[in-house]
């Protein structure tokens, strides 16, 4: 039972949940935009896990949060895969994810790109079918706002995340996931809170046991998904947790930079552009 309860909740806390020191605020992203520095330079590299050694313990600032309180942890390693390092998420029950707290301003980055890999097998249950409703991988923006803007619905589920979760929400997600019945570009909302928001980027089975990379717009993508101007961003994400069919998944992350629109003048249609097999 616990672990039906936590795949159907665990989309709606993914977003850095792990990164706070306990405040007085609805939202954990008030402080960490409050504090952190904002990133500056031609490009901010979230995740340089190509960099890293294989087997280290250190993951280069990304650090595992909880999610629901007693749940199995997803346990992510560095590995060499295809000659690079990347991130290995295993999660046999329960779950957890990684994230990294970052202040970036995505009207100056509104271009992040990555890739990931979801193995054939993975989450292979019952009839040897796949995890249908729940996504093998999620990459996460955690964005801070106005919460005065909020409406009253808003901010009781927002105190409500705060006593009933692990750590709490952020201001908004905007989670980029892949699934197997939803098609590509379908926005959704959790079906826990409006404030966190779902894209499609990818769906089906075709390009499974393949590296995909995904390049997205994430300033017209959540303008798209929650119909205004996005604040800044203050942790990235990364999730895999066991499937709705209760079997164990296997995923991998690789790098994951944000760059100016001015680096990809031809991105991107519909806030994504087609996403590259390798």
């Amino acid at each position: 039972m616990r672990g039906t309860i936590f795949a159907g909740c665990a989309a709606a806390l993914l977003a850095g949940c792990g990164v706070l020191t306990p405040t007085d605020e609805l939202t954990w992203s008030t402080e960490l935009a409050r504090t952190l520095p904002l990133e500056d330079g031609k490009t901010v590299e979230a995740a340089r896990f190509s960099q890293l050694r294989a087997g280290a313990d250190s993951k280069g600032g990304w650090e595992q949060f909880a999610i629901v309180n007693g749940n199995t942890p997803t346990t992510y390693q560095l590995v060499e895969q295809d000659g690079v390092v990347v991130i290995q998420a295993d999660s046999a029950e329960g779950g957890s994810g990684l994230s990294r707290k970052l202040h970036i301003d995505p009207h100056r980055y509104p271009i992040i790109e990555w890739r990931w890999r979801v193995p054939r097998d993975s989450g292979r249950g019952g009839a040897n079918s796949p995890s249908r409703e729940s996504p093998p991988v999620r990459l996460s923006l955690a964005f801070d706002g106005d919460v005065a803007k909020l409406d009253f619905d808003d901010r009781t589920k927002l105190r409500m995340a705060k006593v009933l979760t692990a750590h709490g929400l952020p201001y908004a997600s905007l989670l980029y996931v892949w699934l197997h019945r939803r098609p590509v570009e379908t926005v959704y909302s959790s079906p826990h809170t409006e404030r966190v928001r779902h894209i499609v980027v990818e769906s089906g089975e075709q390009r499974l046991d393949q590296w995909v990379t995904v390049r997205r717009n994430v300033l017209e993508d959540y303008r798209r998904a929650f119909g205004e101007d996005p604040g800044r961003i203050v942790a990235v994400g990364i999730m895999t947790d066991f499937g709705d069919n209760n079997a164990p998944r296997r995923a991998f992350y690789g790098d994951i930079t944000f760059s100016p629109a001015s680096r990809h003048p031809n991105c991107c249609r519909h806030g994504g552009e087609a996403n590259q097999a390798q």
